[in-house]
């Protein structure tokens, strides 16, 4: 999954820009790559999804200025798609962005893909449905009881993945339980990093209340702005009701108010909660990243533009060392 580089070749740069959903990594990846003759690499796991475009504010593509963005709408919703495929893809794609002398930026709020993409993942055994099926039973009978599992079998795992989310639990439960081992130590001993490329972090932290204000209104927008006729769409066109991204913010909503579960106000309430939420614990796993310049204002801002702008200029001249910055 390494990017093919020659022994002692130069190393090719590469900026990344992350945050929290709402602080405007968008904006501010389409400056940078307007700046400096760069290509939008997404790294968002809900945007690789066809179809769903309203609720995971994916740019459309007049808004995109004539750049180039890659592993956008890659899949239909009922494909399976993982960190692992992510991260395989874009390092393609990387590859070919500096094959051209260009600058790949990549951009998105998926802490766990962008991790694959640099840092790697191990090889585990593959997806066991039937053991997968028995844990979300489990799970369904007893609400915490997989990640209190997780914690018996390996308590550094479940230390660094939230009760909450679902999904990582089991996957590292599922390893445990096939592999004998715990998932902690496979992903130490097996992961291939990123080769041939040199890395800038930007991260945008804006001040919290504002970023809350700021998504609650992007909440009210998005189902202003056609969500539920996004979503009768999608069920038009024959996708299930259990494909994945119809488990996010927003369209979990919006389905339980097509089937008259929530009125219009319980579903934007709970969509604007539930996105909150989200953002604070991206916050969480950003400040775990290391080697993270970060910006305290939103991406559209000007000076969160120039900061960035001067930040690329250094880093093109002298390496950056492995320790955060803050503007």
């Amino acid at each position: 999954m390494s990017s093919p580089c020659p022994p002692h070749a130069p190393e090719r740069p590469l900026v990344a820009v992350i945050g929290p959903t709402g602080s405007g990594k968008s904006a501010l990846a389409l400056a940078i790559a307007e700046e400096f003759d760069g290509e939008i690499v997404n790294c968002d796991s809900l945007q690789v999804y066809r179809h769903f475009d309203i609720g995971t504010a994916k740019l459309p593509p007049g808004g995109r200025r004539g750049i180039p963005h890659h592993l956008i709408d890659i899949v239909n919703p009922d494909e399976l798609f993982t960190a692992g495929a992510y991260a395989r893809m874009a390092r393609v794609v990387l590859d070919q962005i500096s094959t051209r002398s260009l600058l790949p930026v990549v951009v998105g709020g998926t802490g766990f893909y962008l991790r694959a993409l640099l840092d790697g993942l191990f090889e585990g055994p593959v997806r066991d449905q039937r053991l997968r099926d028995r844990l979300v039973g489990r799970e369904q009978r007893r609400p915490g009881s997989l990640h209190r599992l997780l914690t018996r079998f390996d308590r550094t795992a479940a230390q660094k993945i939230h009760p909450h989310d679902l999904p990582k639990v089991t996957r590292a439960l599922e390893v445990c339980l096939l592999s004998r081992r715990p998932v902690s130590e496979l992903f130490r001993s097996g992961r291939n990093s990123l080769r041939g490329f040199r890395t800038l972090k930007i991260g945008l932290m804006p001040d919290r209340d504002q970023l809350y204000e700021h998504l609650d209104e992007r909440c009210r927008e998005m189902f202003a702005g056609g969500l539920m006729e996004e979503v009768r769409l999608i069920l038009r066109l024959g996708f299930p009701e259990t494909c994945k991204p119809f488990e996010s913010h927003g369209y979990k909503q919006g389905l339980q108010l097509l089937h008259g579960e929530l009125t219009p106000s319980e579903a934007l309430n709970y969509a604007q909660r539930n996105t909150r939420r989200y953002a604070k614990r991206q916050i969480t796993w950003f400040r775990r990243e290391t080697g993270v310049v970060w910006i305290k204002q939103f991406g559209e801002d000007p000076q969160a533009r120039e900061m960035a702008f001067s930040t690329i200029r250094s880093f093109f001249t002298s390496p950056l060392q492995n320790t955060s910055e803050r503007f």
